[in-house]
């Protein structure tokens, strides 16, 4: 969830996001993967039934993460289907092969670029996303690649999120911290980022070439952390969190204080309590 700047002209394609994901954001995500498997439990089970009342077989997860939707998917299809899962950052795809070898799933992950990695044309008749596809310098490169990798008629479901301003416990903390963080840049709604598919209007033209049936519905999602979870989040998380280690000792503790004042507001005995606004976006491989 750690937005970063769009990359140079003079970098290859998606080098930031590689950079980003495979050192620092790649290494948290492992670390706090429980925490988030909590947090984002319902848009996993969402997106394993949806593939699984839609008969799918062969799915591809794009930006897997630690594994945690691809299991429930490769659970959800058990015995006849499988699922694969994609992502930039190999210290992720190795936490998501451990946890895979623990169990008996067929599921399997690749560390690679979707918006350059070469899969066999039509390997697959599904493919799901879980916040993961928000993060590419060049989203419509990517999803005719994606388009090549699937069969005709192929389902795609992902789930990204919808406005910053909807989304109030996701920006809490940028809002919070800002005034003490001039190193903290406002973030631009066109970079690869958590809300770089905020715009609905914006993913109906990118999946246009390669897709047909699109369909963007608002998807609100009623969420839980314990206060434990949640001051790890809080301090772990997404810009704010990523700039923590770097600070001064005295400018950390300003910091800190700022943020579980700010997010206060959604605690109540002991439990964070809020709500994801996010697209639920759904599409067919013309």
């Amino acid at each position: 969830m750690t937005p970063a700047p769009a990359p140079s002209d003079h970098r290859p394609p998606n080098q930031t996001q590689s950079e980003l994901w495979n050192a620092r954001a790649g290494a948290t995500w492992v670390a706090q993967q429980a925490m988030l498997d909590r947090l984002l439990l319902p848009f996993e089970e969402l997106l394993a039934e949806t593939v699984r009342a839609g008969g799918a077989r062969n799915v591809l997860d794009i930006g897997c993460g630690a594994g945690a939707t691809t299991l429930a998917v490769a659970r959800a299809l058990a015995p006849d289907g499988q699922c694969t899962g994609l992502d930039i950052s190999m210290p992720l795809v190795e936490a998501a092969r451990r946890r895979a070898a623990q169990t008996n799933l067929a599921a399997q992950f690749i560390a690679g670029d979707a918006q350059r990695h070469s899969v066999a044309s039509g390997s697959f008749d599904w493919i799901v996303s879980r916040f993961g596809v928000m993060f590419f310098d060049q989203p419509e490169r990517a999803f005719a690649n994606l388009r090549s990798a699937v069969r005709d008629d192929a389902g795609l479901t992902m789930i990204t999120w919808r406005d910053p301003a909807e989304n109030p416990f996701m920006t809490a903390a940028e809002h919070a911290a800002a005034p003490l963080l001039p190193q903290l840049a406002p973030s631009d709604p066109d970079a690869p980022g958590q809300f770089a598919f905020a715009d609905a209007q914006k993913v109906r033209r990118i999946l246009e070439t390669g897709w047909r049936d699109i369909d963007i519905t608002p998807l609100d999602i009623a969420c839980t952390l314990p206060a434990a979870d949640l001051q790890t989040y809080i301090m772990t998380m997404g810009r704010v969190g990523a700039l923590l280690p770097d600070l001064d000792d005295r400018t950390r503790a300003a910091v800190s204080a700022v943020l579980t004042s700010a997010f206060e507001p959604f605690v109540s005995d002991g439990t964070a309590r809020f709500s994801l606004a996010c697209w639920l976006v759904s599409a067919r491989a013309s």
